[in-house]
């Protein structure tokens, strides 16, 4: 099967500043590719390039099996694009500007269309200069998924969108993706790409730091644990803990008598990689209490923005030579 996106070596230059420095990735058919990075990034760009709107300076793109250089109306026919940055004609309506898409991007079903207008609760009668931010937004929504497209590439596609009408496009995205569409999108933000993707490149400064899946993601990121246990003292608790890989700022102290069983010990630590281990260990102790919190994905992944050191499991593959499992990569 034909892969949906492959992108090689790409680069582009904005005069002499190389703002793209050769990205390689691969996004397979019928999965949701998330590129996840901070402003300036290099996400826009990319998207940019593979639609043709702006032309790289080195590397080779395949879209649909096709060079979108060459591939012409017929290629973006095929394709759903929702802009970063959505300018609207302010002098007619969100139907009357549909109708206009209508005609460039082929037959369109009208009872789809307000099908897609109620579950997002816009009125498509509305003159666009009176629309808010968030109704703009979902009108560029609208657009991108009216003609049932083979290929979604998707902006910041929530911004502007109150919670409940992200968990609609949620489910707009996994019906796309489940009637055969592949969806490239791109955020800032992720929980949104959390929710939504199946692989996830982190893009820093124009390069692509790591390919990743959610999964592989929240087993690196680090998690808080914290535990009280009886019988067992407390250099003991802390031995315990040192033997779990992927442990690590290990506190242990005896608590007062006042309030706590006598001899009880709390221990605080932190954990990044698989909880199996842990488990096994914290077996072999008398557990009166235990809070493993939730891996903090947010932090991790600001980590690679900044330029921190990442968990090994969480290194670059194309860099690596090797490839986590369920990433995509050229």
């Amino acid at each position: 099967m034909t892969q949906a996106i492959v992108v090689k070596g790409l680069r582009k230059k904005f005069g002499q500043r190389e703002v793209l420095h050769g990205l390689d990735f691969t996004v397979e058919p019928g999965t949701v590719f998330g590129v996840i990075g901070p402003n300036g990034a290099g996400k826009t760009t990319t998207m940019r390039c593979l639609l043709d709107i702006i032309r790289p300076s080195g590397g080779s793109i395949s879209v649909l099996g096709q060079d979108p250089r060459r591939g012409g109306t017929a290629l973006r026919r095929r394709i759903g694009y929702l802009p970063g940055e959505l300018h609207l004609e302010n002098r007619t309506t969100g139907r009357r500007m549909l109708e206009h898409f209508a005609a460039i991007s082929g037959p369109v079903d009208e009872r789809h269309v307000n099908d897609l207008a109620d579950r997002l609760q816009l009125d498509l009668d509305r003159q666009t200069r009176k629309l808010s931010k968030g109704n703009k937004q979902k009108l560029g929504l609208l657009q991108a998924f009216m003609h049932k497209p083979e290929l979604l590439v998707l902006d910041e596609p929530t911004s502007g969108l109150d919670p409940l009408v992200q968990q609609v496009f949620h489910a707009m995205v996994r019906e796309a993706v489940d009637g055969g569409a592949t969806v490239f999108l791109s955020s800032h933000v992720l929980s949104e790409v959390q929710q939504a993707a199946d692989a996830v490149a982190i893009l820093r400064d124009g390069d692509i730091v790591t390919v990743s899946t959610v999964a592989a993601l929240r087993t690196a990121a680090v998690r808080q644990l914290r535990f009280n246990s009886i019988g067992t003292e407390a250099h003991d608790v802390g031995a315990l803990l040192a033997r779990v890989p992927g442990v690590a700022n290990i506190a242990v102290r005896e608590l007062p008598a006042d309030g706590h069983a006598s001899g009880t010990v709390e221990a605080t630590a932190t954990l990044s990689g698989h909880i199996q281990p842990l488990v096994q260990e914290l077996a072999r102790l008398h557990l009166t209490d235990l809070v493993l919190e939730e891996p903090d994905l947010e932090e991790a992944v600001l980590t690679l923005y900044t330029g921190g050191e990442a968990p090994s499991s969480m290194g670059n593959p194309q860099r690596a030579g090797h490839q986590p499992e369920g990433a995509h990569r050229a």
